[in-house]
């Protein structure tokens, strides 16, 4: 695999948020994987590189990264149709034995 440059501002803004459901919290618990809301268009390179950078206090290795992309849900106003942005997630497979602190980030945000 080549490696593969990335700057460092556009890596801070590939990852948008942490997915935060039932689904997420048993994959976190059963197979060491978080899942994150990310940029339309981001690779799963550039997702493994955001992660290790906005994590590298904690050492955080990435094995694998998957993608999917998630339609958006049609929604009815009154007698008007409406429809959710379509968005991406990536399930984010952690080294055993590593976890993810998510305040260490806003600590790191504040400096």
């Amino acid at each position: 695999m080549s490696l593969q440059v990335f700057s460092q501002e556009r890596l801070m803004q590939v990852i948008l948020a942490p997915q935060i459901s039932e689904k997420a919290t048993y994959l976190t618990e059963k197979h060491n994987q978080v899942i994150f809301r990310v940029v339309q268009d981001a690779t799963k390179a550039e997702v493994k590189a955001a992660i290790e950078l906005m994590w590298k206090t904690q050492n955080i290795e990435v094995q694998k990264v998957r993608v999917a992309n998630v339609k958006g849900k049609e929604k009815r106003f009154g007698r008007f149709m409406g429809r959710s942005s379509n968005w991406k997630k990536a399930y984010v497979s952690i080294k055993s034995g590593q976890e993810i602190n998510f305040s260490e980030i806003v600590q790191m945000e504040n400096k």
